[in-house]
């Protein structure tokens, strides 16, 4: 029995010393493991949120709870949705000339635009789940309503210049409403008739106050987030050149006021291919027109403007661009 109390004795103080040992190994290897933590080479930050921004020649007050993670939430999604964002600017240095100049002449703020940018990504052709058409995506009632013409061939949502002198008519008839250029945003996404009742039942002046469904809610927040990174792109992490940037393309304007039958066989005897022709004319809806009387025109675009043998140099806002050529 000594001899084996003795054994015993042994073995637990051999285990303890190996204990010991592993322990202070063990914290070794931790300590090496933290001084060997890889550095960090990519950062997924926040985006800047500003405490005030200026919308339509209004500042709005972005402390407030529900306004600050209304703007917050959209910074985040579109400064994070990187291919669609440097995509936008893309084509907005091709729309952004046709669309600022129709809403100056039209009493319009400028910072309507970026609603054309929320509203279709700046597709002309682009169509919604609820058959809403268009750069200004218009229903077809709503279209017509505002001076659009709409038939089998032709469909005026998808002409940038004429759909948006008619969102203009819509969005002034809101103002004169509201007599505020943010409800009149809200009042386009969810329609006058909601917006007006909304108003009235929850007893308040301003759409930002009311409690409406998640898409209304959001609208005028994502307008306002476009804003910021359209004017400032860089800071939310956009390096874009010149030549990144989608270059006008120079187009012969043709007045047609008889149909054409066949819009390729046209197409051919002007130089062009059919899918050119409907490229530059998305309002084309058919593979022929039919005017019903009316006059249109057809952009014709030139042969020597549709290659990029060479960088673009047009730059519609310096500011959006790391070397600001104009």
């Amino acid at each position: 029995m000594k001899g084996l109390s003795k054994s015993i004795v042994a073995m637990l103080a051999g285990a303890f010393i190996c204990s010991l040992l592993w322990l202070s190994l063990g914290s070794n290897d931790a300590s090496q493991v933290r001084e060997k933590r890889p550095v960090v080479s990519a950062m997924t930050v926040t985006p800047e949120t500003p405490a005030s921004i200026e919308f339509c020649g209004t500042a709005y007050d972005l402390t407030r709870y529900n306004m600050y993670e209304g703007i917050d939430r959209e910074l985040t999604s579109f400064t994070y949705f990187h291919s669609t964002t440097l995509l936008l600017f893309k084509r907005a240095n091709y729309y952004f000339p046709v669309i600022e100049p129709i809403l100056k002449a039209n009493g319009v703020p400028d910072d309507f635009k970026y609603l054309a940018v929320i509203e279709s990504n700046l597709d002309p052709r682009v169509s919604s789940p609820a058959r809403a058409v268009g750069m200004w995506q218009f229903l077809e009632g709503t279209g017509k309503q505002y001076g659009l013409t709409i038939t089998p061939t032709v469909d005026e949502r998808c002409h940038v210049e004429k759909a948006t002198v008619a969102a203009c008519k819509y969005l002034k008839e809101a103002y004169a409403k509201y007599g505020d250029w943010a409800t009149v945003a809200s009042a386009y996404n969810a329609g006058m008739g909601r917006i007006s009742g909304e108003l009235t039942k929850q007893y308040v002046d301003h759409s930002m106050d009311l409690w409406v469904v998640q898409e209304t809610t959001r609208y005028i927040y994502r307008i306002m987030a476009m804003k910021l990174i359209f004017e400032n792109p860089y800071r939310y992490g956009f390096v874009i050149r010149a030549k990144d940037l989608y270059k006008p393309i120079a187009c012969d304007a043709v007045t047609v006021s008889s149909d054409i039958p066949d819009l390729a066989d046209y197409a051919k005897k002007k130089g062009v291919t059919y899918a050119d022709l409907k490229r530059f004319n998305p309002w084309l809806r058919d593979r022929k027109l039919v005017t019903g009387g009316k006059t249109f025109q057809l952009q014709i675009p030139r042969e020597e403007e549709m290659y990029y043998r060479t960088p673009n140099t047009y730059v519609h806002n310096p500011a959006w661009t790391v070397d600001g050529n104009n």
